[in-house]
């Protein structure tokens, strides 16, 4: 079955043993607590890890407006952006001065390659990330729909463990970062 929100929400309402759901809008308790609560839930779990399948990189559109005060230019933010991890020039996507306000990236530099977290679309969710927002959706859906805060609070242990699991997944997906230029090994001659 291919992912989706709707696939999604129904297999977090099947693990607190809600009825799933055929459509978001149904009218039912459980189509209306996940149609309300997923979208939030969803973009906070894409937002807490830099997850490579998340992650993209681009070159900004430096917007005619100049910012009042602080910087010299103002770029548009990418569709779908959630978090930004860093931002350069000149083929680097590190190394610049920069502020976030509104849909704008404001800095002193006259170009800007973004590396930043996106909204993917649902179906595109690896295995170990799926199964980590369905685990937090169970826990955030089961005080709305059971009223039993002790479920509740064994979800949201479940959920943390998966969400480790997801990481360590994650982090398997690039190869190991090198220590570049420490002063303690270039002393030792």
């Amino acid at each position: 079955m291919a992912l989706s929100a709707l696939a999604l929400c129904s297999r977090a309402l099947l693990k607190i043993g809600a009825q799933p759901v055929a459509s978001l809008d149904e009218g039912t308790a459980e189509a209306e607590v996940a149609a309300n609560l997923y979208p939030g839930i969803r973009d906070a779990l894409l937002s807490a890890h830099p997850w490579s399948f998340a992650t993209a990189q681009a070159a900004l559109a430096r917007l005619a407006a100049v910012p009042r005060a602080d910087f010299a230019y103002a770029f548009q933010l990418p569709a779908g952006f959630l978090r930004a991890l860093s931002a350069g020039t000149a083929g680097r996507a590190r190394g610049i001065v920069y502020r976030l306000q509104e849909d704008r990236l404001f800095t002193d530099a006259d170009q800007v390659a973004l590396t930043y977290v996106f909204r993917p679309d649902e179906s595109t969710f690896p295995p170990y990330f799926a199964s980590a927002l369905v685990a937090r959706l169970a826990a955030e859906f089961c005080i709305p729909l059971t009223e039993n805060a002790s479920r509740a609070e064994m979800l949201f242990r479940l959920a943390e463990a998966e969400l480790r699991v997801a990481r360590q997944a994650d982090s398997q997906q690039a190869s190991a970062r090198v220590l570049e230029d420490f002063p303690l090994i270039s002393v030792r001659g």
